[in-house]
């Protein structure tokens, strides 16, 4: 039998995702080379720690640019998946990228939020005990940057975001977020200190500090 992964990133869809299949054999996450720094990726240290507070083994990828695709394969190949679970909610080409990605590893994908309602999904993550602090944003959500998500905070971020003609989910990069707890937690992630905010553009990740 082989091996249940499942893509995660420290955010709360990849981590919300996942729990429907929990406990995964494995927890990946793939470090990519994009155009602009990657909220997760610049605060790589935390999110391999917060994923490690759910007692599943976590594994992190190099994937070179070019070979994206063949790298994110080979590891699953080698880490035995007969299935994968990831956390896209609406976007095709997603869908369909991921979909190519598990057949040439010879898994079976899981997309348990496929084909939610954004709105709906962003209000039942924490109304189910996530907590999250937002460590990327567009300008336009830059006043939450840092700013911690549960749910009492959730309804009124939702509405903003849908008042702005935003996705309240962030499936387009509207903002990411990086779980400080969950059901899934055995104990909470401490709240990381700020260490400073850097934009690219219209968009701005928030460096965080591990907290002391």
């Amino acid at each position: 039998m082989g091996a249940r992964v499942a893509l995660l990133s420290g955010g709360k869809d990849s981590l919300y995702a996942a729990m429907h299949y929990w406990p995964p054999d494995y927890g990946l996450v793939l470090v990519y080379d994009f155009p602009e720094p990657s909220p997760h990726l610049v605060n790589l240290g935390l999110t391999v720690e917060t994923l490690a507070l759910t007692g599943i083994p976590v594994v992190v990828v190099r994937l070179w640019r070019g070979r994206e695709r063949r790298g994110t394969v080979e590891a699953l190949r080698r880490l035995g998946a007969s299935e994968v679970i990831a956390g896209d909610v609406y976007v095709e080409d997603h869908l369909k990228y991921m979909e190519g990605v598990a057949a040439e590893a010879g898994a079976t994908l899981r997309e348990p939020l496929w084909g939610r309602d954004p709105e709906d999904l962003a209000l039942e993550v924490f109304e189910k005990g996530f907590k999250a602090m937002v460590i990327g944003s567009w300008g336009q959500l830059l006043h939450w940057l840092g700013g911690i998500l549960d749910s009492e905070a959730a309804p009124s971020f939702v509405e903003e975001a849908r008042s702005l003609g935003l996705d309240p989910l962030g499936e387009h990069g509207e903002y990411h977020t990086l779980v400080l707890h969950s059901p899934l937690h055995r104990e909470p992630l401490p709240t990381p200190a700020k260490a400073g905010v850097e934009g690219h553009g219209d968009r701005w990740i928030l460096r965080l500090l591990p907290a002391c």
